[in-house]
C-alpha cells in the first residue's frame, strides 16, 4: 500500500509538472492580455501595469517566478507584498498568486471563498445521482427483461444523450415557471441546490444505473447466489445483503470519472443558476484573460481529480479483495 501510495505519489508530481507547463504556454499563446478591455488603455498605463505584474519579462523568467522556488525578490514582492525575502514561493508553496481582474485579491483567496460552494454542489449531484442510479439499477436488475426494466433502461439512455444544460433549461421551465417551487438563480440556501444539483447529476445517475443494472447481473449468476436461493433465502436479502458488494464495484469504479465530470460539468451548471462557484470564476478568467486565476483553477482541479482517482482504487480493493493494488517496481 505504502509503495503504491508513493509510486501514486511520483506520478501525480509528473502530471502536474505537466499541467501547469502546458497551460502556462497555451495561455501565453492566446491573443489578447488581462488588461484589454472594450476601453482601451493609454500605452502608458497598459505599459504600467505590465510592469506591475511583471508581464513585461521573459516568458521563462515569468514561468520561474510563478512555479518557484526561485528567488526572484522583486517577482516576489510585487506578488506577496513583502520585501522579496522569501526563497520558496509559487505553486510548489501553494501560492498561486494576485488576480488580474479582481484587484487587491489573491487567486488563493478566491478559491478559498468558492471551492467550499463548488464542493457542496457537487456533493448534492454526486448523491443525487448514486441514490436514484443505484435505485433504479437495482430495481431493474432484479427484474429483468420487464416493462419496468426497459423504461429504466430507455431513460437511462435518454439521460446519457442529454447534455446536462438542456436538462437544467427543462427543470428552470418546470420547477421554476410553471410550478415554482425552487429560486432559479443565485446561492444561500439548500433550495438553492435542488436544481443545480438535479441537473448536474442526472446525466450521472444515468450511468450508474446502467452500471448498476449490469453489475448485478453478473452478481446474481455466481455460484453462492445459487446457493442462497436453494436454501430459501429470501430475495430481498439476496440481492441487497449477498449480490450488492459485488455488483457496484463498476459503480465504484467509476465514481472517479464521474467526480470529474461532475467537477468539470459544473463550470456551465454554475454560470445557468449564478452560483459563485469555483466553475464561475473558471469561466470569468477564461474570458477576462485572468492568467493566475485560470492556472489556480486548472491546478486545483487537476489535484482533486488525481486524489479522487486514487481514493477509487483504494476502496476498489476494499470491495474485491481478489484486486490488488500493483506495488511491483
Amino acid at each position: 500500500m505504502i509503495r503504491f501510495l508513493l509510486r501514486r505519489a511520483g506520478w501525480f508530481a509528473v502530471t502536474l509538472f505537466c499541467v501547469v507547463t502546458l497551460s502556462f504556454a497555451m495561455m501565453r499563446a492566446v491573443r489578447g492580455g488581462p488588461f484589454d478591455s472594450e476601453r482601451a488603455l493609454s500605452p502608458a498605463i497598459e505599459a504600467n501595469l505590465k510592469a506591475r505584474y511583471h508581464l513585461d519579462w521573459p516568458l521563462w523568467k515569468q514561468y520561474a517566478a510563478y512555479v518557484g522556488p526561485l528567488e526572484l525578490g522583486e517577482q516576489r514582492a510585487a506578488w506577496l507584498g513583502g520585501d522579496g525575502t522569501r526563497v520558496f514561493g509559487g505553486v510548489l508553496a501553494g501560492d498561486f498568486g494576485p488576480s488580474f481582474r479582481y484587484r487587491d485579491t489573491t487567486v488563493n483567496d478566491i478559491l478559498a471563498q468558492s471551492l467550499p460552494i463548488s464542493l457542496a454542489l457537487g456533493g448534492v449531484a454526486l448523491a443525487f445521482a448514486l441514490v436514484l442510479g443505484l435505485a433504479a439499477g437495482l430495481v431493474s436488475a432484479q427484474y429483468p427483461r420487464s416493462s419496468l426494466d426497459t423504461l429504466v433502461r430507455t431513460t437511462a439512455t435518454i439521460g446519457i444523450a442529454v447534455p446536462n444544460f438542456v436538462i437544467a433549461g427543462f427543470l428552470v421551465i418546470l420547477f421554476a415557471f410553471l410550478v415554482p417551487l425552487f429560486p432559479v438563480a443565485g446561492y444561500g440556501s439548500w433550495e438553492h441546490m435542488v436544481l443545480p444539483g438535479c441537473a448536474l447529476g442526472l446525466p450521472f445517475a444515468a450511468y450508474i444505473a446502467r452500471l448498476t443494472r449490469a453489475g448485478m447481473l453478473d452478481a446474481l449468476s455466481f455460484d453462492w447466489i445459487r446457493t442462497a436461493r436453494a436454501k430459501g433465502v429470501p430475495p430481498r436479502t439476496i440481492l441487497l445483503r449477498h449480490a450488492l458488494r459485488a455488483g457496484i464495484v463498476p459503480v465504484v469504479s467509476y465514481l472517479g470519472p464521474a467526480t470529474a465530470g461532475i467537477l468539470t460539468g459544473s463550470l456551465v451548471i454554475e454560470r445557468i443558476f449564478a452560483i459563485p462557484g469555483t466553475g464561475s470564476h473558471f469561466v470569468n478568467s477564461a474570458l477576462n484573460r485572468d492568467y493566475t486565476l485560470a492556472m489556480g483553477v486548472t491546478i486545483l482541479y487537476t489535484t482533486l481529480v488525481c486524489g479522487l482517482n486514487v481514493l477509487v482504487d483504494v476502496l476498489y480493493t476494499w470491495l474485491d479483495p481478489r484486486v490488488a493494488l500493483e506495488e511491483e517496481g
